[in-house]
């Protein structure tokens, strides 16, 4: 049997029949290491691409932010102009009832002012 270099002190390699761990050993010299960093302008690609994408991100979530900001300021805005013509409302109402009240009062006045007038037509 052919020595195997770098052979592990422990962990479950130490375990694992020995052939199991040439195989192993064969087949990670054969494959290209998924470790290997790729050459420096696929990596410049890369992280602009990456960097594009997260900004895209920023820009879409920026835009569904503002939009909901939006309406829910154009709804406060609409509740508040309903409830400024509410409030206008009522105090129409209130102003219309407290003229009745008035004129009611002058119309008691004047009709008491004229039974004293014409009291004292006749004693005179």
């Amino acid at each position: 049997m052919p020595e195997t270099p770098n052979l592990p002190t422990d962990g479950p390699l130490l375990r694992a029949p020995r052939h199991l761990f040439s195989q192993h050993t064969e087949l990670q010299r054969r494959r290209p290491s998924r470790h290997k960093r790729p050459d420096r302008p696929s990596r410049i690609s890369l992280v602009e691409a990456r960097d594009a994408r997260r900004a895209e991100r920023q820009r879409l979530k920026h835009a569904e932010r503002t939009r909901v900001e939006t309406l829910a300021a154009q709804e406060q805005t609409a509740i508040e102009a309903v409830a400024v013509a509410e409030i206008n409302a009522r105090q129409k109402a209130k102003n219309a009832r407290i003229l009745l009240v008035v004129q009611d009062v002058a119309a008691g006045k004047a009709e008491r002012d004229r039974r004293y007038a014409a009291r004292k037509a006749r004693q005179a």
